[in-house]
């Protein structure tokens, strides 16, 4: 059963990754954090003003501003980014619609449910993006190859690094 992000998720997690290959470098502009991670541009801006709004990033304005992660990489965890950000990894909702009647209070998946949601968010939350950033260097440097068999279909690295 794949596991994937929304539209949002997934550009949230491409442009802090972006901040946290360049943790060093200062500020960045949200027009190279579009281009090197592949956002269009008219939504990059919603996505940082997110992140700022999250705690995570801070931003300044003018000819010289830009956006930077308020900790180091290693401070800060997938979970950190994608709870808010996608709001689904801790769904009060029963994943059974429509069951019989007797299962208002809790239906014959929710514990097993419960447990492989807490899992997936235990995971995230042990992976850093000072992690994700290692990986991303090495697979860009050719020193790493992704797991087999991860991507569902073939994918191309797009952006500018």
């Amino acid at each position: 059963m794949p596991v994937t992000l929304g539209k949002h998720g997934d550009y949230a997690i491409r442009a802090a990754l972006d901040l946290a290959r360049h943790w060093d470098d200062g500020l960045r502009k949200s027009r190279d954090i579009a281009k090197s991670m592949d956002i269009p541009p008219g939504f990059v801006k919603t996505i940082l003003a997110d992140l700022v709004g999250q705690g995570l990033l801070t931003s300044r304005a003018g000819p010289s501003g830009g956006y930077r992660l308020v900790r180091p990489p290693a401070e800060i965890t997938l979970l950190d980014i994608i709870e808010p950000t996608e709001r689904y990894l801790s769904s009060n909702k029963c994943i059974l619609r429509g069951g019989p009647c007797d299962w208002s209070a809790a239906c014959p998946m929710h514990e097993f449910w419960g447990r492989a949601q807490k899992a997936f968010a235990d995971s995230l939350a042990t992976t850093t993006l000072a992690d994700l950033a290692e990986v991303d260097r090495d697979i860009e440097t050719g020193s790493r190859s992704p797991a087999a068999g991860l991507h569902l279909e073939e994918t191309t690295r797009r952006g500018i690094r």
